[in-house]
């Protein structure tokens, strides 16, 4: 190689040589998404400069290729076992970009996780077993599942599986697809955002012992909700009233996991106060319930009738509560 056709892999990425393998991943996918074909349709430089990323990631996320290239820089594919950059063929790059078809993937996440497989530590993870992801049109609906990663853990893997409420809460059997492999799943009740499910034996298979396997471990991801919401282990949520059961007090209907309950709000209520629901959160590993915390808002209507704004005007005229008594003394 010329010294001209060197290229600076880490300045192509955008990072410096001590670089974890953490933030290189980072780096690599935010650059792939931006500069893939399938953002840039018909843009030949864009497709160029997305290949260059590529063949980047793909030496310095090989520790060996990595170190490699960090000892002889333009002449490391010539490095050989013994470490001279002439001792030996050059082993070259695994993965061909200049043939690359990206027309064979259904988006840009299946493109991304099945290149971060390829370019692992195991040469025996292949197209099959890069790539875990669902089939929609499958019969019997299969899960949101996605991601499969090695995860640095051996023959261990991580991958993404995204539920609603109502199916992290009650729980789930789900059909998964991985690769040409296809299995059933239980998802316990009370599965948070977070929450890792172990799976016996659906890893990776070992290169020198195709009968070994590791374990698959999915992380949890919630789909949002338009109603409920986390905060720590209870579950919250938004309630609007009007001004005069703000005042007054009043009894309202509050949705739950379970369904509605009737809930007494006080007299005198301000906007923002929170009213706790006992056991009516979300499931525990024991089995029991958090609670659910309702937050109360006080909503001023836009239109009003005539007779309402007649009352309004009488209070106003009336009234003896200052909200603002407190501010006369404020001084700087």
């Amino acid at each position: 190689m010329a010294a001209t056709d060197f290229k600076d892999y880490y300045a192509i990425l955008g990072v410096d040589k001590t670089v974890s393998a953490d933030e290189l991943k980072k780096a690599y996918r935010k650059l792939a998404r931006k500069y893939h074909p399938d953002m840039n349709p018909g843009d030949k430089a864009a497709e160029a400069r997305f290949k260059e990323v590529s063949e980047a990631y793909e030496v310095l996320s090989d520790p060996e290729k990595r170190q490699k290239y960090d000892q002889f820089g333009q002449y490391w594919k010539q490095a050989g076992p013994g470490g001279s950059p002439f001792g030996s063929q050059s082993r070259g790059s695994n993965t061909d970009f200049e043939n690359f078809e990206f027309g064979q993937y259904r988006n840009f996440d299946d493109f991304i996780n099945e290149l971060l497989g390829r370019m692992g530590s195991d040469p025996g993870f292949g197209r099959s077993g890069a790539g875990a992801r669902a089939s929609r049109s499958a019969p019997g609906g299969f899960s949101d599942f996605s991601g499969y990663d090695s995860g640095g853990a051996g023959l261990d893997a991580e991958a993404t599986i995204t539920l609603t409420f109502a199916d992290a809460f009650r729980g789930v059997q789900k059909r998964l697809m991985l690769g040409n492999e296809e299995f059933e799943v239980r998802i316990p009740p009370g599965a948070k955002p977070g929450s890792r499910i172990r799976i016996k034996g659906k890893g990776r298979s070992s290169p020198y012992a195709p009968n070994q396997r590791g374990d698959l471990y999915l992380m949890v991801a919630i789909a949002p909700h338009p109603f409920f919401q986390f905060e720590g282990d209870n579950l919250t949520c938004e309630v609007a009233i009007a001004p005069d059961e703000a005042v007054l007090g009043a009894q309202i209907d509050v949705p739950t996991p379970d369904g509605s309950v009737t809930v007494n709000v006080p007299a005198g209520i301000r906007s923002g106060q929170s009213l706790r629901l006992k056991g009516k959160g979300w499931r525990n590993p024991k089995g029991d319930r958090t609670d659910q915390m309702v937050r109360i808002v006080i909503a001023t209507p836009k239109e009003i009738s005539a007779i309402e704004r007649e009352y309004y005007e009488k209070i106003r005229s009336n009234r003896s509560f200052d909200p603002r008594s407190n501010l006369k003394d404020v001084r700087l």
